[in-house]
């Protein structure tokens, strides 16, 4: 053990690892001769690791300002690949609530395009007539759809806004009457827009279940993080391109040829 020490500070104290003769010098002076002091010997060991690299949304151009490498954006964020031109991350409080909105029309996006494409291959109804035709599976009115949005989905998103001004406010056994704890609902990882635990990750794709408590697993979660955002913006530019094929009358399924 003696020996490896010393030879990981002798390597430490080299020409290559410290940049220069006149760094080595200056590492292996002692402290007490800089400051003019009698103290012990010390050395004073640097080691300046390398910042990764950001990543760029166009990795082949290298420069260009705040377009392709903007200030704001240190890369912390999953999926961060620079991509923000109209400057709307300066404010790092709107940066949140942006990340926030991403992930969550994201999410629903997912299961939009899901949807899409399993109803209209088990119905043979295209996406946008689903509502109104008699053939569909749950046809419903403007009313109950209007109810519907305005009620139970303005219930969910209204907690959801609280929740993100005052983390873990909602996980509670009044604004969760179906649960009779609010453990299930509870913020497992501590991470905004991630809650986990046994409700919000039943298969324990981010964690594990140990002793009947769920346990997060940060390496799972980044990775899934990752895969989530990616998937997410994949899913909301195929919607958009659904939207424009639905104002020509056409279905993904249709001009795929199915």
């Amino acid at each position: 053990m003696a020996a490896t020490s010393a030879a990981v500070l002798n390597g430490l104290g080299s020409t290559f690892m410290s940049g220069g003769a006149r760094s080595q010098t200056l590492l292996s002076t002692p402290i007490a001769a800089k400051v003019g002091g009698d103290s012990p010997k010390r050395f004073l060991v640097v080691v300046a690791a390398a910042a990764a690299p950001k990543k760029s949304w166009i990795p082949a151009v290298k420069g260009g300002g705040n377009l392709l490498d903007p200030e704001w954006l240190d890369g912390s964020l999953p999926g961060d690949f620079g991509f923000d031109p109209l400057g709307l991350g300066k404010d790092p409080a709107f940066l949140k609530w942006y990340r926030e909105a991403e992930l969550i029309h994201g999410r629903w996006a997912m299961a939009a395009v899901l949807g899409i494409f399993v109803g209209q291959a088990y119905s043979g109804i295209p996406w946008f007539e689903a509502g109104a035709d008699p053939g569909a599976i749950a046809p419903f009115s403007f009313g109950s759809l209007l109810g519907t949005q305005l009620f139970l989905m303005g219930w969910v998103e209204s907690k959801r806004w609280v929740d993100f001004f005052n983390p873990e406010s909602q996980s509670v056994d009044w604004a969760t009457p179906w649960s009779r704890t609010a453990e299930n609902f509870a913020n497992a990882t501590g991470e905004q827009g991630y809650p986990g635990g046994k409700f919000f990750d039943p298969l324990s794709l981010a964690g594990s279940i140990q002793n009947g408590v769920y346990i997060p697993d940060s390496e799972k979660l980044e990775r899934l993080k990752l895969a989530e955002i990616k998937h997410a913006r994949l899913a909301m530019l195929a919607m958009l391109i659904f939207y424009f094929e639905a104002g020509q009358g056409k279905t993904p399924l249709g001009a795929l040829g199915l």
